[in-house]
């Protein structure tokens, strides 16, 4: 049963919205669509920089709607980027470490409540379409995770004995709708059409009721791939034309939207899972001016391009250089759409003051924290970005060509027994560096290259009593703390 109060008049944008919010009254609860590109650089769209990759659509979002630059995911890591994303929490509360593969026997638990179950309790269609990523078992399907719809692969596109440059142990890649697998190693040229078409049909199918659209794209994760519409186009090269195809779904996204008079009644947000795989090459984006990329906390891996739109609501053309993460999007849309959130603890804050552009609106956040897997790397707070002892990875020697990671002509047999950050440093072409207690003022050091801790211990004690109690709740594997907040992920043990 639909159970959007229309009927009773309930203007549930502003329900819990100050006057200040600008969020204004609706006939019926807010349509959200999340539009997530996978392994995007922060330095890859032009309204954020970028000279060669055309980005038309997102620019023009991003003029009639706000950029966020100083956007977080909470680890520079697919899997856990997304379980933050839709449970609102640090990947490591919900029991989620590293990147889920076809071995996995871990997902998302079920006890968690995902944004997309949050929105079908309330009447909304709901739909995934893409990379899904958070346990490719039955019992983790994303039909069972509060969606309606799914269409996509359970995990990355590497995962293919067709494309892995390196492992070739692995099972057909399967292109899933539903609970079945309607193709193995379907053509990737085709992905981003493909997902885009069914999230146009999506909403052209529920124009006359609520819903959350979740656009998973699978691009630009290596192996990379645009349609023959697009490739050979792009001064930014292969990985420039698979951009610039995500900017025409944007594009057609937005036109949907449009189409059926529903833009002053739908958020959008476009942001990416962590930062580019700087060891290949040319097959990867950039991070700007940012240091490191994916799989560190550094900026480069964890500070995402982020933009929202939403027309009469969101304000034009304007920046919020406030701190603010994925973590935030389900507590801020719960309240859009008049929801309960969640039972279990979760470590988003509402956003929507930095959302509406209210006068002067500051982060909810007294810091964010940046873990790999176990492991606490770092934190931000304000303008200073503390980073605690920590081995993290660098490319090791040229970045790679077409494909490859660096180093790949190096390789060795015995580097694929490797396990650990060894493991993986040998395996993607990267060389295993060492971080110690270093403080970065990001207002005027983006780039983290002048490490001034001796400069500022009070700073630096000031942030390790919030390190302190973040470990006390969620652990590090790094000074051997076991938090105390750590749920299990859902488990389906080895038959």
């Amino acid at each position: 049963m639909i159970r959007y109060l229309i009927a009773l008049g309930v203007a549930v944008v502003g329900l819990h919205a100050s006057p200040a919010s600008l969020a204004g009254e609706s006939k019926r609860p807010p349509n959200i669509i999340v539009i997530l590109a996978d392994d995007l650089g922060y330095g890859d769209l032009g309204c954020f920089g970028n000279k060669k990759i055309k980005t038309p659509n997102l620019d023009r979002m991003a003029r009639q709607g706000m950029r966020f630059t100083s956007f977080y995911v909470t680890e520079a890591v697919c899997s856990p980027s997304r379980a933050s994303l839709l449970s609102g929490c640090y990947a490591v509360r919900v029991g989620l470490e590293g990147a889920l593969n076809h071995t996995s026997r871990i997902g998302i638990h079920e006890r968690e409540t995902l944004l997309s179950s949050l929105c079908r309790r309330l009447g909304y269609a709901t739909a995934l379409f893409g990379k899904w990523h958070l346990g490719h078992l039955p019992e983790f399907n994303p039909l069972n995770r509060g969606f309606d719809e799914y269409f996509g692969i359970p995990y990355p596109n590497d995962c293919s004995n067709k494309f892995h440059p390196i492992v070739r142990t692995f099972p057909p890649l399967p292109l899933m709708e539903g609970r079945k697998v309607v193709a193995e190693e379907p053509d990737q040229a085709q992905f981003t059409q493909q997902f885009t078409k069914r999230a146009v049909d999506f909403i052209a199918k529920n124009k006359d009721r609520p819903f959350f659209l979740y656009l998973a794209h699978v691009m630009p994760h290596v192996p990379i791939h645009a349609s023959a519409k697009f490739r050979g186009k792009s001064a930014g090269g292969l990985y420039g034309d698979t951009v610039e195809e995500l900017d025409w779904s944007v594009g057609e996204i937005l036109a949907a939207v449009q189409k059926h008079g529903l833009d002053e009644n739908t958020l959008i947000i476009f942001t990416s899972d962590n930062g580019p795989f700087l060891s290949y090459g040319n097959h990867a984006g950039s991070a700007g001016p940012l240091r490191g990329g994916k799989l560190t906390a550094f900026e480069g891996g964890v500070r995402m391009p982020c933009i929202m739109h939403w027309k009469g609501r969101i304000p034009a053309g304007k920046d919020c250089h406030e701190i603010a993460s994925t973590i935030d999007l389900l507590p801020t849309i719960t309240r859009l759409i008049d929801g309960k959130l969640p039972a279990n603890a979760i470590d988003g804050k509402d956003i929507r003051p930095l959302m509406f552009g209210a006068k002067g609106a500051k982060s909810p956040h007294d810091a964010l924290f940046f873990y790999n897997g176990p492991e606490l790397h770092a934190m931000r707070s304000g303008p200073w970005k503390l980073h605690f002892p920590h081995s993290y990875l660098e490319v090791a020697g040229e970045p790679g060509k077409d494909g490859k990671p660096s180093n790949f002509d190096k390789l060795k047999p015995e580097d694929l027994k490797k396990s650990g950050i060894q493991g993986i440093a040998s395996r993607h072409g990267y060389r295993v560096e060492h971080c110690g207690l270093e403080l970065y003022n990001l207002d005027n050091d983006i780039g983290e290259s002048r490490n001034i801790a001796k400069d500022h211990p009070d700073v630096v004690r000031r942030l390790e009593l919030l390190a302190e109690s973040m470990r006390e709740d969620l652990g590090d594997a790094l000074t051997k703390r076991k938090g105390r907040g750590i749920r299990e992920a859902g488990m389906v043990p080895v038959p």
